[in-house]
């Protein structure tokens, strides 16, 4: 950072997640074990974070920086990119395939769409 500043003197990122999902606790908390994010439970936005967020933003995950605001596929992208240098790298290079932010998307989306199957098996009460 040129102000002089360090990433870990820096505020962590805010994942935003459905606190009524296990699945997504789950989720939420495993990147939590795995990086440093404050965890917010859709139930759980201030006024100001939520104005960030688009209109539907119940619909998806979010990723909440001081400067960004990421969404659905690419808010998961770059939570991974956070927990693992080498996960970071990895998505650094699939950006520059012609298409990956297409299938990015899709493939959240068909991961969300199966929540509760995913729940069944991997899910958390509270992150």
């Amino acid at each position: 950072m040129s102000d002089g500043r360090s990433r870990e003197d820096e505020a962590p990122p805010r994942l935003v997640y459905d606190d009524d999902c296990g699945f997504c606790a789950w989720s939420a908390a495993l990147a939590n074990r795995r990086g440093r994010f404050e965890l917010v439970g859709f139930g759980e936005l201030t006024p100001d974070q939520r104005a960030r967020l688009p209109d539907d933003y119940e619909s998806c995950v979010h990723l909440l920086t001081d400067d960004a605001v990421y969404s659905c596929g690419e808010a998961t992208e770059q939570a991974l990119a956070r927990m693992n240098a080498g996960l970071g790298a990895l998505a650094a290079l699939l950006r520059r395939v012609p298409g990956y932010p297409s299938f990015r998307e899709a493939a959240y989306h068909w991961v969300a769409r199966r929540r509760g199957t995913w729940g069944q098996f991997l899910r958390r009460e509270s992150a």
